[in-house]
């Protein structure tokens, strides 16, 4: 067993796949750290997501359980910042819908947490790529590539991979940044590591098992280019006002 902490889920149109996401996540945390909670996020979705979630729910046992349903869509940033800052535990970790990082991965990111060693740890594809199991098309990791490589540059963030869906926060120090937080799309993973970066956090960047699976809701070209947009304009915005690096 393993401390307690709040797993919050960000979910868009996922009735297909959240009930078995679910039913893997619960039936690991029943045997491992059973005093956790499990949020759902519901940004919007159209599909029923969200009566899929209220019946698996029916079956957590002694695992805490929320739902919560947002409408329009506005955002995974938004829809993440939403469940951590409705989380009830010391720690908040955010993983995809799909699992595409497994959950029993979860220790490599709470356990120096909770040891007292760093406030932030996120998974990383980049530095162990033997970890990856079933890989994206070759232009979606060139693209990935890229991405990561105009981050460090715009930013100076020193780390590899921002946007593996698999991040946990000491919530204590990491709530207000949350509250200054301001990314809905898909680029508030650069955007929160910034953050924390220039608040002085300890920040670690921890190679994790991932699965590339089909389904996914960032589209190839426009989506990329629109996150570089987004990071390249937020850097500025930041820049105006200064940092503690």
């Amino acid at each position: 067993m393993f401390p307690a902490f709040s797993l919050v889920i960000p979910a868009f149109n996922e009735a297909h796949r959240i009930g078995g996401t679910l039913t893997e996540v619960l039936r690991y945390l029943q045997a491992m750290s059973d005093g956790s909670e499990v949020i759902v996020v519901d940004d919007g979705s159209t599909d029923g997501t969200s009566d899929v979630v209220r019946k698996v729910f029916t079956s957590a046992g002694a695992v805490e359980t929320r739902l919560i349903q947002r409408s329009p869509n506005s955002g995974k940033g938004a829809a993440v910042r939403a469940g951590l800052l409705a989380a009830t535990r010391p720690i908040g970790l955010f993983s995809d819908a799909d699992l595409s990082t497994p959950i029993d991965e979860a220790p490599k990111l709470l356990e120096p947490i909770v040891a007292g060693q760093l406030d932030v740890a996120f998974g990383s594809r980049a530095l162990n790529r033997g970890l990856i199991g079933n890989r994206q098309s070759w232009h979606r990791e060139q693209a990935g590539r890229m991405f990561n490589l105009v981050v460090r540059t715009a930013t100076g963030l020193p780390f590899w991979d921002t946007q593996c869906g698999f991040k946990a926060f000491r919530l204590e120090v990491f709530r207000p940044l949350l509250d200054a937080a301001r990314s809905d799309g898909f680029s508030f993973d650069v955007e929160l590591l910034y953050l924390a970066y220039h608040a002085n956090l300890r920040m670690r960047e921890i190679p994790v098992r991932w699965n590339h699976h089909e389904g996914s809701k960032v589209h190839f070209l426009h989506d990329s280019l629109h996150m570089l947009q987004e990071v390249i304009a937020f850097r500025l915005q930041q820049g105006r006002g200064g940092g503690s690096r």
